[in-house]
């Protein structure tokens, strides 16, 4: 039996054990799938997760069979969840808050099966400019 042909594929991001309908609706509605299906086995999988942002990748064959595929939450997220609050109002101009060396390993280590790189160092620096772009600093401490 051939491989059934992907007809749609999409990444949406959602929070994990509590996904909103009218996003899955948005973004699914015209492919006619069950969206009330998709939205519980999203559920159900990143129920331990709750209170992280989760983005799933979606794929629609052509049978309208679906597959979902977790990806670690952003790099903002996980950055924003290390520092207990926000970047910089106004990043590069307003000093916002610190990440240490150990925080921004532990992202990086996190976020390393979505990264374009194997290397744990090539991620860190990765973080870091999201982290530089929020308007973080990261201490060497």
């Amino acid at each position: 039996m051939a491989a059934k042909r992907k007809v749609f594929e999409a990444t949406i991001q959602l929070e994990a054990g509590d996904a909103a309908v009218a996003e899955l609706g948005k973004v699914l509605g015209p492919t006619g799938v069950n969206i009330v299906a998709i939205k519980r086995e999203y559920d159900e999988s990143t129920s331990g997760r709750r209170g992280e942002i989760v983005p799933v990748v979606v794929t629609v064959l052509e049978d309208r069979a679906v597959e979902l595929r977790y990806k670690s939450p952003p790099t903002s997220f996980l950055i924003r969840q290390a520092l207990r609050g926000k970047g910089a109002a106004r990043p590069g101009h307003d000093g916002a808050r610190r990440l240490t060396n150990a925080q921004l390993r532990a992202i990086a280590v996190r976020k390393l099966p979505d990264l374009n790189t194997n290397d744990v160092d090539a991620a860190m620096r990765i973080v870091a400019g999201t982290a530089r772009s929020m308007g973080v600093t990261v201490s060497e401490s």
